[in-house]
């Protein structure tokens, strides 16, 4: 066995930032080298990506993950062992046949992400080098643009408001440490008028405030006023982006907002969502519409593709196929790449990179359950990707990732590119 060989791969029991159970997998080489990485959740997923392997029972509400760490310790560990670390594509490969399923679900998606994102971080380490630049391998690289949320709603707290994030974004900021310090403002400023306000609810699952508003265009409304709190400028200096994650309240062209009390047609959804577009610095829209509602994407894009982002998370999964067949729908404009949808790193990088061909705006991103785990940081800048979206501007699952890019600009130092403009899909507004 060289030293560049996998000697063992340990699967174990950890914890999510939900207080829920998930899969950490650590691959060690026979040098003594090793990575380790930990597999996120989600709680809006759409129908088409990876299964996370969950024991079911009473246990934990039936989110145990001992049978996807047996796997990991068993079959996955069996069929790894003495696999040069070099190709990450053979022992993707290997992990896919190996579950046998479209899915993921024999193994679990779990199981099988934690793997193959260790196995990334374990090359990097035998390489010597920190992952970001082992994934870029000598390739230009830049800062991602974040996106980051400062109001949760939809399944990330409790349906209190329909959409699921209220996120800004700071496409003119100098660099990605100064991105933060005008969204650390943003964010302090909107805490201070909610409280002022006596509609701060809480936190929710990413972070964002919870907010109580009376209707979503009341968020729109503070948010705003609290970029300008800030000292900032909407629209020119920061703009906002909407996951509006309409799978999660639409189906079958019908859609039901609990909390104007409307059931609207798809053609009334994309009515609302272009009133928005009109009255306030939208700079990026995620879901528009639901996951089965093709023609409902199509149509969006026809009317907003040239003046906006318009994201595909639910109706992509991170699948490179959805995301060529979207290309050629003209669908969506940019695709949200979440590692735990594919199931391994390969299928990841195919769709970042079937989408970034067609000219598509690239968001890494997280999910609502999420670790200490700062892999997407990497990927980011690693794939160039221009966007990364993690959640909000507290919790430490979230400040994680977003410190480990700050790292990663200090490490490039005067080489140090943030992305800006350049990430999104559309022209710099004139205004």
């Amino acid at each position: 066995m060289t030293e560049d060989n996998i000697r063992s791969v340990r699967g174990r029991r950890v914890w999510d930032s939900r207080g829920r159970p998930t899969v950490e997998a650590e691959i060690t080489l026979a040098s003594g080298k090793a990575g380790r990485a930990i597999a996120p959740a989600g709680a809006s997923t759409g129908s088409g990506e990876a299964l996370d392997r969950r024991d079911g029972g009473a246990a934990f509400g039936g989110m145990d993950v001992v049978h996807a760490v047996d796997a990991v310790n068993g079959e996955i560990a069996t069929a790894l062992a003495g696999k040069p670390i070099a190709d990450q594509a053979m022992l993707d490969t290997l992990l896919i046949g190996l579950d046998g399923t479209a899915n993921k679900s024999r193994l679990g998606g779990n199981a099988l992400v934690a793997t193959s994102m260790a196995l990334l971080h374990a090359r990097a380490a035998s390489e010597g080098q920190p992952l970001w630049a082992s994934l870029a391998a000598g390739r230009d690289v830049r800062l991602p643009l974040p996106e980051i949320q400062i109001f949760g709603g939809g399944a990330h707290a409790s349906r209190r408001v329909d959409v699921q994030d209220f996120m800004v974004m700071c496409p003119a900021a100098g660099s990605f440490a100064e991105a933060l310090d005008w969204t650390a403002e943003i964010y302090r400023a909107a805490g201070v008028m909610l409280k002022e306000a006596g509609k701060l609810q809480g936190v929710a699952d990413e972070g964002g405030y919870w907010p109580a508003f009376a209707a979503n265009e009341e968020a729109l409304d503070f948010l705003v006023r609290a970029i300008e709190k800030a000292g900032l400028k909407p629209a020119s200096e920061v703009g906002i982006s909407l996951d509006i994650a309409a799978s999660e309240f639409g189906r079958g062209g019908s859609y039901e907002l609990a909390l104007d009390k409307r059931k609207l047609d798809t053609g009334e959804m994309l009515d609302l969502l272009t009133s928005w577009i009109k009255a306030y610095p939208i700079l990026s829209i995620e879901d528009p519409v639901a996951e089965d509602d093709r023609e409902g994407f199509i149509a969006f894009t026809a009317r907003h593709g040239a003046d906006i982002q318009i994201i595909g998370d639910d109706y992509l999964v991170t699948d490179e196929a959805r995301v060529r067949q979207s290309i050629s729908d003209k669908a969506v404009n940019a695709v949200l790449i979440k590692p735990n949808q594919a199931g391994t790193m390969t299928e990841t990088l195919a769709a970042a990179n079937a989408g970034r061909a067609a000219g598509f705006g690239t968001i890494v991103s997280a999910r609502s359950g999420e670790s200490e785990d700062v892999t997407i940081s990497h990927l980011a800048v690693g794939w160039n990707a221009g966007q990364l979206k993690v959640g909000s501007f507290s919790r430490s699952e979230r400040m994680a990732k977003w410190n480990e890019c700050l790292r990663i600009e200090e490490q490039l130092g005067r080489d140090a590119v943030f992305a800006g403009w350049s990430a999104l899909p559309v022209k710099r507004p004139t205004s």
